[in-house]
């Protein structure tokens, strides 16, 4: 089985965007609308937004089920207060958690949290049980900058983060650690601030000592860990200077990274540094990179055709990157796939 392990509802109808429109237009003035109920979108406009696209791609670069939770960029929590984000999340969530139920041998639901800047993460946590509990959700998505480019919160591993970590532990859930749009003018959102935000979360876990704190806890870095896997060195020396135990005991056993690197020489690069056991499929695709490559002809985001054409790679590491990782990493995605004879 080939398991896509990142991917957001980047098509989801046109009414979600008119309706989160409104809701901007109205923070001032809430009692102007919208209504929650008064987004309107059928299980048929649902279908054809997945049948065209993501489905459609899924069947033509074979891979089987994709996580699937709300669009990155959208999730927009440095706009408005707490409240905001709550209605936000709980929609755009709804929304995937429909998708898998019409769709549910292909997409399994991952969530957003409804964090706002300054806001005690505390706050997320009945949307994270709900998500678990009534959706089947298998994961969250984590903001580590809820401010949108500022970084106005503490650092991942201070103890502002822990209602959240103590709840993926009994719950036994990993974390993307995802950003979402900048408002910074300075950071481009899919180019800098999202990469940034990678090679950020995973130096904030490599000063720290948090995975002593909680040693089962598991963060996936997307976008195949930013700068991390080409600086290396300079991660293992700062970790030596820092008196840290070697990475692969510091942070190898809970930090792993995804195939969102869309270009051979990125994976060949990714496979060579980062054990493969450190490494998840994915793609995120119809995201931040969706044109044609001119060098190669194919779509920059088919990202199993770099580990078809790796030649580093052999079968058994290629069965670890689609599959078998991922199950080790999202236990209940395994437990889900197990119940159904697979």
């Amino acid at each position: 089985m080939i398991i896509d392990c990142h991917g957001h509802f980047t098509t989801a109808p046109k009414a979600l965007e008119s309706w989160r429109l409104a809701q901007i237009a109205n923070l001032n003035t809430p009692e102007l609308g919208p209504k929650v109920a008064d987004l309107k979108i059928s299980d048929d406009e649902l279908r054809e937004s997945i049948e065209t696209n993501q489905l459609r791609l899924m069947k033509e670069r074979g891979s089987d089920l994709t996580l699937f939770s709300p669009r990155a960029s959208f999730m927009a929590h440095h706009i408005g207060d707490f409240n905001t984000s709550s209605t936000w999340a709980a929609i755009c969530n709804e929304l995937c958690y429909r998708v898998n139920q019409l769709f549910p041998d292909h997409f399994v639901p991952v969530a957003m949290l409804p964090q706002s800047p300054g806001v005690d993460p505390a706050t997320c946590i009945p949307e994270l049980e709900r998500c678990v509990k009534d959706y089947g959700n298998v994961g969250i998505n984590l903001n580590p900058d809820p401010s949108g480019g500022h970084w106005t919160s503490p650092p991942l591993s201070d103890k502002h983060w822990y209602p959240i970590y103590e709840k993926m532990v009994e719950y036994n859930i990993p974390a993307m650690i995802h950003v979402s749009t900048s408002c910074n003018s300075c950071f481009h959102t899919t180019g800098a601030h999202y990469l940034n935000a990678d090679t950020t979360a995973f130096m904030q876990c490599l000063t720290s000592d948090l995975f002593k704190e909680f040693p089962t806890l598991k963060f996936l870095i997307p976008h195949g860990g930013g700068a991390v896997p080409y600086h290396w060195g300079r991660f293992r020396g700062l970790a030596q200077e820092l008196k840290k135990p070697l990475l692969q005991e510091h942070l190898l056993n809970n930090i792993y990274f995804d195939t969102c690197v869309y270009h051979q020489p990125g994976i060949d690069l990714l496979t060579k540094v980062i054990p493969v056991e450190n490494i998840l499929f994915a793609s995120e695709m119809i995201g931040a990179v969706r044109g044609i490559d001119p060098e190669t002809g194919h779509y920059y985001d088919d990202t199993k055709r770099y580990i078809e054409s790796s030649s580093i790679l052999n079968a058994e590491q290629r069965y670890k990157i689609y599959e078998g990782n991922t199950r080790h990493v999202f236990p209940r995605l395994d437990a889900h796939l197990k119940a159904k004879g697979l």
